[in-house]
């Protein structure tokens, strides 16, 4: 009985351990400069221009959520994220987002708008109170400090971003300019949310009107 107890526990384990992670929660660079998260050989790909500060984008979120994420995991359906920068709040936001590395950007951009009504209230009022106190500092120190004032440093290392990645985000400008790069390249959009489906722009609609033109290009 204990051998058996045994190689059913060894079993379990090696199963485990051989399981592979759901497609929501693999993301992938992509030639962009994004994130996608899910399958990359997808057979709908998804793009979605969002911008962290866009109280749309996160409602769209809120909104499509439960539905997208089922077809993100079947491996129907990728998702990539394409940054629209509008301010300095969403630059340092997305720019931190990026930084968190390809394991946990998943999960630190689904928290920044799962929160974004409070770290974005937060920031507004944080960058108000010392505007003029850090007007004189490097761009990569006001962004660090509008990241650690809004709290936007704690909601992703909660989400799981790794402290030495948060820690060098902005070191070197290296992250900030390649945030910008991406948001430059959104330039024929004019607003978030939009979305591409297989290479196709949609703009001004929501996920009721998103979900059927997905469904008929065969998400799942």
């Amino acid at each position: 009985m204990t051998r058996i107890f045994l190689l059913l526990l060894a079993t379990i384990a090696l199963t485990a351990a051989t399981a592979p992670r759901p497609w929501t929660a693999v993301a992938t660079p992509v030639a962009s400069g994004s994130y996608l998260i899910g399958n990359p050989k997808a057979r709908v790909k998804l793009v979605e221009y969002v911008s962290y500060t866009c109280p749309h984008c996160a409602h769209f979120t809120q909104e499509s959520g439960a539905t997208l994420g089922a077809m993100v995991r079947s491996g129907s359906t990728s998702v990539e994220y394409r940054n629209q920068v509008h301010d300095g709040i969403d630059l340092a936001a997305a720019t931190l987002a990026r930084c968190s590395g390809a394991a946990a950007f998943p999960r630190v951009h689904a928290a920044f708008f799962q929160k974004q009504e409070q770290w974005l209230d937060r920031a507004s009022d944080w960058a108000q109170g010392n505007r003029d106190r850090i007007a004189s500092w490097p761009q990569l120190a006001q962004l660090s400090a509008i990241a650690e004032g809004a709290g936007l440093t704690a909601i992703a290392r909660d989400a799981g971003a790794p402290p030495a990645a948060i820690r060098a985000c902005f070191t070197t400008d290296t992250a900030v300019k390649k945030t910008i790069a991406v948001s430059e390249s959104t330039s024929k959009v004019p607003g978030t949310p939009a979305f591409e489906i297989n290479g196709r722009l949609i703009q001004n609609v929501g996920w009721a009107q998103l979900q059927p033109q997905l469904r008929a290009a065969g998400a799942k």
